[in-house]
């Protein structure tokens, strides 16, 4: 899918742009942000986003880690792969191996929606070896009867038409279209934010990649493999969140006998871009708990 989004175009005025970098790696060219010192820090943002999701949570993260966070296979300025990679599998294997490529080893993994399942596949499949995965309304577990059984064929049907990313692209273009998108999420964000969505929403290369990526989309494998994930996780589920409920978390908590579950009152599916703050604050005590700050404490000390 061609028509992605122009870096010197559209990211002429990209949130944390002095952070990002372009990197060839597992046949693609990704568009990756890095800042900080300290604890290699992964983030992978969700379906249909990219990195400008982590504007003001990436710089508050810095001040612990080193943050690593691209924009995911055919999102944002990411080059998009064959169709049939936009899966989780697949989408797991190309994140790692821009790990490989970076030379990072990841203490922590930090993902939002699908981009949590993204991070625990590649831990469970020995990818990548965190200390600590967390779980920003992560989407672990696939939609139930009559709701799969009409969204997956759906899904697949306008992935492989070429002229519905153009529709939905052309949609995108509407501020009133995508605030009412957004809001469908039970979350507020600011007018920075809803402006890039629509810049992103209004590119058919990145429309068509998200729309590929929920056609190939297989969460049923994940969620029978939860119990054996040994690493600590933490999940942090919004009360308000329309796009995910808090079951989801709680369901997965049974699941992983060592997952801790922190439910946030108030905010919906984009907590992290809603009070930014907030979760710094729950990821930096999680870290410390998981012990990935402990050098860092001591010295301080």
């Amino acid at each position: 899918m061609s028509d992605k989004p122009n870096w010197s175009v559209d990211g002429s005025d990209w949130p944390n742009r002095a952070a990002s970098r372009f990197v060839e790696a597992a046949g693609l060219r990704w568009h990756v942000q890095i800042m900080g010192e300290g604890p290699v820090a992964l983030l992978a943002h969700g379906t249909g986003a990219a990195t400008h999701s982590w504007r003001d949570l990436a710089p508050l993260l810095a001040k612990h880690f080193t943050v690593v966070a691209p924009d995911l296979s055919g999102h944002g300025f990411t080059s998009t792969p064959h169709w049939r990679r936009l899966s989780l599998d697949g989408m797991s294997r190309d994140l790692a191996g821009l790990c490989e490529k970076l030379a990072i080893a990841p203490e922590i993994a930090i993902g939002h929606s699908a981009g949590a399942a993204i991070l625990t596949r590649m831990t469970l499949d020995g990818l990548t070896t965190p200390k600590l995965i967390v779980s920003l309304n992560g989407a672990y577990l696939p939609f139930g009867g009559a709701a799969a059984q009409f969204l997956s064929p759906l899904a697949k049907m306008m992935a492989l038409n070429p002229l519905v990313p153009r529709l939905f692209a052309w949609r995108g273009r509407d501020p009133a279209a995508v605030h009412r998108l957004l809001k469908g999420t039970g979350s507020t964000i600011d007018a920075t934010g809803e402006r890039l969505y629509r810049r992103l929403v209004g590119s058919p290369g990145h429309v068509g990649a998200a729309l590929e990526m929920m056609a190939n989309w297989d969460l049923h494998p994940l969620g029978r493999e939860l119990p054996r994930l040994k690493t600590a996780l933490l999940l942090v589920a919004a009360a308000h969140d329309r796009a995910i409920p808090p079951d989801v978390a709680r369901r997965v908590q049974q699941s992983v006998p060592q997952a801790q579950l922190e439910l946030i009152e108030g905010l919906g599916h984009l907590a992290h871009e809603e009070q930014p703050a907030r979760i710094a604050g729950l990821i930096v005590n999680a870290a410390e708990r998981a012990g990935v700050l402990a050098v860092q404490q001591e010295m301080s000390n």
